[in-house]
Order: C-alpha cells, then sequence, then structure tokens
C-alpha cells in the first residue's frame, strides 16, 4: 500500500490541549518495534505541533478518527476518560460473511500476544474483560457493513471478538483468509466516529470522519 502523507491535511481539530486526526490507512500510530524509520503519528504531526502525547491507538491498517494530547496535563485527564469509558467509539466495518443476527454483545476475556503470531484471542482464565456491540447495517450478496461500538480498548479486540463469533473482516489475514478481498487491499475497519469531553474546558465533543475513498469503494462494489 502507497502511502502519501500530508500533515497538515490530517488534522480536523486543533486546540492547546489536543488535535483530533483522520488517520490513513497504512500509518501506525505507534513507533514500530522493530523498524524505527517507519513513519508513524507522532512523527509525522511533531514537526508542525511539537511534542504529542498518545492517548489511544488505531491498528496500521484502520482508518479514521483518533486524538492527540498536546500537554501532559490533558494526557492525563484523556487517559483518565478511556480508562474510565466515558469515551464512545463507533467503527464501520465490512466484512465477508452474512451475519444471522441483527445485533450482537460481545462479553468475552481478551489476552494479548497469543502464539506465534501475536494475535489476541478469548481466554476466560488470564484474559482481561472485553465488551463489543455489533449491529448489522446492511447485509449484501458477498458480505455485510457492520455499525460496531466497544465499551473497552483491548489490542485487536473487535477482531478477535468478531473471530470468536466466526467473522472475518475483509482483508483480514490475521484473523480471517489470508487472501486479500478483490474489493480493498487493506484491512476494511474505519473509525467512524469518537465522543470525548475536551480536557480543560469539560464540553462534550464529537468528531465523525466520512469513509476514505478504498472503503467507499469496496462498499459500492458490494452493494451492487
Amino acid at each position: 500500500m502507497s502511502l502519501d502523507i500530508q500533515a497538515n491535511k490530517l488534522v480536523i481539530w486543533s486546540d492547546a490541549d489536543l488535535l483530533v486526526v483522520d488517520k490513513p490507512a497504512g500509518l501506525l500510530s505507534l513507533p514500530d518495534g522493530y523498524d524505527h524509520s517507519q513513519p508513524y503519528l507522532g512523527r509525522v504531526l511533531e514537526p508542525l505541533y511539537r511534542r504529542l502525547w498518545t492517548v489511544h491507538r488505531l491498528d496500521r491498517e484502520t482508518s479514521g478518527v483518533i486524538v492527540l494530547a498536546r500537554n501532559a496535563q490533558a494526557h492525563q485527564v484523556l487517559n483518565d476518560q478511556f480508562a474510565n469509558r466515558q469515551v464512545s467509539k463507533v467503527y464501520h466495518a465490512l466484512i465477508g460473511d452474512v451475519p444471522s443476527w441483527d445485533e450482537k454483545r460481545v462479553d468475552l476475556p481478551l489476552r494479548t500476544n497469543v502464539g506465534r503470531r501475536h494475535r489476541t484471542a478469548v481466554d476466560d482464565q488470564s484474559g482481561k474483560p472485553a465488551s463489543t456491540n455489533f449491529k448489522v447495517l446492511e447485509r449484501f450478496d458477498a458480505g455485510a457493513l457492520l455499525e460496531i461500538r466497544p465499551e473497552t480498548g483491548r489490542t485487536h479486540q473487535i477482531r478477535a471478538h468478531l473471530f470468536a463469533l466466526g467473522v472475518a473482516i475483509l482483508s483480514d489475514p490475521l484473523y480471517g483468509i489470508a487472501e486479500r478481498s478483490p474489493w480493498i487491499d487493506r484491512l476494511a475497519l474505519h473509525a467512524l466516529g469518537l465522543q470525548l469531553w475536551h480536557p480543560r474546558s469539560g464540553e462534550m465533543l464529537r468528531f465523525e470522519i466520512p469513509y476514505p475513498p478504498d472503503f467507499e469503494k469496496a462498499l459500492t462494489a458490494l452493494r451492487q
């Protein structure tokens, strides 16, 4: 996947305390643990906005809304909001299955870094509590569009909970089939919306980022 990053076009909200960013698929949220030359949000944005603090993360191939703190005080307040489940997140995903259910809540504990592929897996003994709400928005002959509202923020939570349901997101070789989908060449998961409280003013903020072109194109193909 080629990645053309224009830092000034990623930011959809900026003030003294936070940045809200439209992260493109392919850009890391955090530095790569093995290849330090890989671009990531901080490296891309800090030349324009100075030091930034990571609050939460999106998988590399996931597109959509992500928030960064601009000072240590805002970082602490936002971290507390995420830890106390005061932040609402909405994702949309394209899956290659047609579920029999319309809505499904999954409460299954998850453990990270399982096996040689370092996947997240359900583990009733050692896993940490994790809850995800799924809703079918549209059904197609070859799949479906899901709305997803995670209540916790475990690594790969959405993908692992769908795997437990026997469902896979398009182009997810880690939790699905090895081949990429003919409709989209990256994980078909988009962080659509985020709702949180401003760390200084206490104002409720809501952000929504439309589908990027590759997700929109895949959705159109599935509808046809």
